[in-house]
């Protein structure tokens, strides 16, 4: 018999796993200065993170951009952060070594993103190669977080019921994808929202460490 709570972990990428912020921003704004649109702070990055990069650069450019220039912007982003995604990027500590424990227990791990899949593909395999069972990030057909698609068809793919599985994020876009997906939610605080806005978001489980979640998932 199977006492832990949950049969499957499933992770938000960007804030959640991995510090990707910095890349995210430099990418953002090669692509910006390309296009002769003003650069965006680290603070502004952060807050526009989270839904994609649709949305990352509708809300970067210039309010009277055109549909052409933001497409402009996306392709060079993509470009390039297709070769510098991972020049700053590193996990958060602890990350690493709680996965490790996580699958130690017999519970499958997993990766549900709003980023770009080859993004995501290419970072969980330069540092967590071996560590996920299976990821996905953006894709073409794909709906996009708070859609619980993603979700959903990991757990059919694994025969797991919503109620044994827990959706791990830092947004409020993750809290809305697990309450769609009908999971457990646990959101961290080191991320990209702070936690005021998270509990303002409807948080009810928050981490603030990789030990921490350790614990909520397995139980001590």
């Amino acid at each position: 018999m199977n006492l832990l709570k949950y049969d499957i972990a499933i992770f938000d990428m960007d804030g959640t796993i991995l510090d990707t912020l910095e890349d995210l921003k430099d990418s953002l704004n090669y692509a910006l200065r390309a296009c002769g649109f003003p650069e965006r702070t680290l603070s502004e990055v952060k807050n526009f993170v989270g839904n994609g990069i649709v949305k990352l650069i509708e809300r970067a450019v210039p309010c009277d951009a055109g549909k052409t220039e933001k497409n402009e912007v996306r392709n060079i982003f993509n470009d390039y952060y297709s070769v510098h995604y991972a020049d700053k990027t590193k996990p958060y500590d602890g990350i690493t070594e709680m996965i490790k424990k996580i699958r130690n227990n017999h519970i499958l791990t997993a990766v549900v993103s709003n980023k770009p899949d080859y993004g995501v593909q290419a970072l969980c395999t330069q540092f967590f190669d071996g560590l996920f069972d299976y990821s996905t990030g953006m894709r073409e057909g794909i709906e996009k977080k708070p859609h619980p698609a993603s979700v959903n068809s990991i757990l059919k793919k694994y025969g797991i019921t919503a109620d044994r599985a827990v959706y791990i994020g830092d947004s409020d876009v993750d809290i809305q994808t697990a309450q769609n997906a009908g999971t457990d939610c646990i959101i961290v605080d080191w991320g990209f929202r702070d936690r005021a806005e998270l509990i303002a978001a409807g948080a009810d489980t928050i981490v603030s460490s990789a030990r921490d979640l350790y614990n909520l998932i397995c139980g001590g």
